[in-house]
């Protein structure tokens, strides 16, 4: 077999088999992990992953698709995540209180901020956007 033909086989096999693109979500968190203990960055390893994907995503070495099945399934039972959220909420009984009320107006408030944020800065983008291609379109 040549190496074309394996590379052929891995991204047949990649673009089919949800489990096979969730094996490739838990290497790029791997090797973001790997990348943040040896450099010491202050980031945690699933963010340098993610950042590892977009690389290759934009060098074109990588294919969107090869990846979209396994991070839907991610997204659809992300509910499966939290789950050891809810369940050392049940072990610390001193969030229902006060102290419960006051992290949950810090969540609500800085939740609404960065939507806020983001809202403003992609109505920013577009309108300058469409500034821009109005001024190319006139000259």
């Amino acid at each position: 077999m040549t190496q074309r033909s394996i590379l052929l086989q891995a991204h047949r096999l990649l673009r089919r088999n949800q489990l096979a693109q969730l094996g490739l979500l838990g290497v790029f968190w791997a090797a973001g992990e790997a990348v943040a203990r040896a450099t010491g960055l202050p980031l945690p390893g699933g963010i340098i992953g993610m950042a590892l994907a977009l690389a290759l995503f934009l060098a074109g070495g990588l294919k969107v698709a090869s990846m979209k099945r396994g991070a839907n399934w991610m997204l659809a039972e992300m509910l499966l995540f939290f789950v050891p959220a809810v369940l050392a909420l049940l072990d610390h009984r001193e969030l229902f209180g006060l102290l419960g009320l006051k992290i949950f107006a810090v969540i609500v408030v800085s939740t609404t901020a960065v939507m806020c944020v983001t809202a403003l800065t992609v109505d920013l983008c577009y309108r300058w956007t469409e500034h821009h291609d109005a001024g190319s379109a006139v000259a």
